[in-house]
């Protein structure tokens, strides 16, 4: 079996999914907490509070629907049909989060939730497919990686759109009325959605097939999932609770939940493997799976990297800065940057191997991070250089990130036998999740012990020094500790070559 070299119009064509997706997650999102707080009208915390409920919520989800794609078979394939069938609704609750019903704000904070799990829930059966997809589009590690950066060229382009213009298109489409503005400016972004995602789903092909290692039905298997939620539910809301309510009580309920999951997982481990059922196997395989843990780890701190300086943009040049409009210009400069970052990865990556680039980035990105603390309100230039020199190494972040994941699933299938690509990168967008749920909260945490409220001017001018916090240190500090766990990475250049030799030989053999 040959390692298959992509031509240039499928890695496009696959691209432009991420450039659709971006336009949600990347785009409409960083403006989604302005939005709810300044428009919508919900305090700060309550939407800390709905961006850390829905997220981790959203996160479960994405287990089920990796699991649910794995075991999916059709003539276009595992993971292309989920793309095809959640577009539409992807478009239409990225239309239903931006509109503002005329309701109390009891009604409001309702509406909100259910409209946000709604888009979340979307995006789970729409995203998770696509980030697989690029786990069987080729069994090459090396077309991975170039695959991968043109999947965030896209994706930081699709954000750009929205990013960059959000700001004019609302006051265009709403003449003073910014909730008529949001309203309008997503049916626009709604329709490029869904084309672009047509593209990919018609431009791309799937070619690595794996035998299957369960013969059980799906919704048996979905079942047992289900019987180990609470191992996974139990910590994600100590966690959330101790975030967000920082008290005695809750610290105490987060140590006894550790403690719990820790001697289940230990005794799940100790299990012989003919009594475990295939979710738990799925559970072993994973948790035995040390590239995959780091990444783990590495998606959610890169996440709360990225996450908390993008969701304090709007809000800074806002109330600091002084010009609303200019932060569609800095989201533009970002995210021309990121497209040269991600596209630049490969070559940097040949030079010096996934591990170090990684760490590299993560360094260099928090050292020019940290000295916008100290960039004056007059000094525009100064912001953008630091800003977009940041941002060029961040760009590499999520593009070693995703080619990784597939490295993790070659590794559990080296070393066990089975592979669940789907699984292993619905893990990955459930890291992510989870970590922009937690930078969206945290943003929204810090303003509101400032005593930040979008309704009333004077509490805004006493936030600012939280603002400039937020867009300085406070993310730069997940860098840092990102670099110190991706020092233990395992997976060298030398590993790679020698799995994907035995894989290769291994699926010829098994070829009829």
């Amino acid at each position: 079996m040959q390692k298959p070299q992509l031509t240039l119009q499928e890695k496009v064509s696959y691209a432009l999914g991420d450039a659709a997706a971006n336009l949600v997650w990347r785009g409409a999102l960083a403006y989604l907490a302005v939005f709810y707080t300044d428009t919508f009208g919900i305090s700060a915390s309550a939407a800390a509070l709905l961006f850390l409920v829905v997220r981790l919520s959203d996160g479960i989800t994405d287990i089920i629907m990796g699991m649910i794609a794995d075991r999916t078979n059709s003539r276009w394939g595992k993971f292309r049909p989920w793309i095809f069938i959640s577009t539409p609704f992807l478009g239409l609750f990225m239309v239903l989060c931006f509109t503002t019903p005329d309701w109390s704000e009891q009604d409001k904070l309702i509406y909100a939730y259910v409209t946000y799990i709604g888009l979340t829930l979307a995006y789970t059966f729409n995203n998770v497919p696509y980030s697989a997809l690029m786990g069987v589009m080729t069994s090459s590690d090396v077309e991975r990686t170039s695959l991968s950066g043109f999947r965030f060229a896209g994706a930081f382009l699709g954000g750009l759109f929205v990013m960059g213009f959000l700001p004019d298109m609302v006051a265009y489409f709403g003449n003073g009325n910014d909730a008529q503005g949001y309203q309008y400016s997503m049916y626009v972004f709604s329709g490029i959605l869904m084309f672009l995602m047509l593209v990919t789903v018609v431009g791309t092909k799937e070619r690595v097939n794996c035998v299957s290692s369960s013969s059980l039905p799906l919704s048996r298997e979905i079942t047992d999932l289900c019987k180990q939620l609470p191992f996974i539910l139990l910590p994600l809301l100590a966690i959330t609770l101790f975030f967000y309510y920082r008290s005695l009580p809750t610290f105490g309920f987060l140590i006894a939940v550790g403690i719990s999951t820790t001697w289940v997982i230990k005794k799940l481990l100790h299990q012989p493997d003919e009594q475990r059922s295939r979710a738990q196997q799925d559970m072993v395989d994973l948790l035995m799976n040390k590239p995959w843990l780091i990444l783990l780890a590495m998606g959610f701190l890169t996440m709360m990297f990225n996450g908390i300086k993008y969701g304090v943009i709007a809000y800074y040049f806002k109330y600091f800065i002084g010009d609303e409009l200019l932060a569609g210009k800095y989201f533009v400069a970002l995210l021309v940057v990121s497209v040269v970052g991600a596209l630049c990865t490969e070559f940097f990556v040949k030079l010096w191997g996934r591990k170090y680039v990684f760490i590299i980035a993560l360094l260099a990105s928090a050292i020019l991070t940290s000295a916008l603390y100290w960039v004056g309100a007059d000094q525009i230039g100064l912001l953008f250089i630091l800003g977009c020199a940041a941002e060029f190494f961040a760009a590499m972040m999520p593009t070693l990130f995703f080619s990784m994941l597939g490295d993790a699933a070659d590794y559990s299938e080296w070393k066990t036998g089975r592979r669940a690509t789907g699984l292993v990168y619905s893990a990955g967008t459930f890291v992510q999740k989870t970590g922009g749920g937690f930078a969206g909260a945290l943003v929204l945490v810090v303003l509101a012990s400032y005593g930040y409220n979008g309704m009333d001017p004077v509490t805004t001018t006493h936030a600012v020094p939280g603002m400039l916090l937020l867009m300085s240190f406070i993310p730069s500090l997940f860098a840092v500790i990102g670099a110190c766990v991706m020092l233990a990475y395992p997976i060298d250049s030398q590993m790679q070559s020698k799995m994907t030799a035995d894989l290769i030989s291994r699926r010829e053999h098994f070829m009829p």
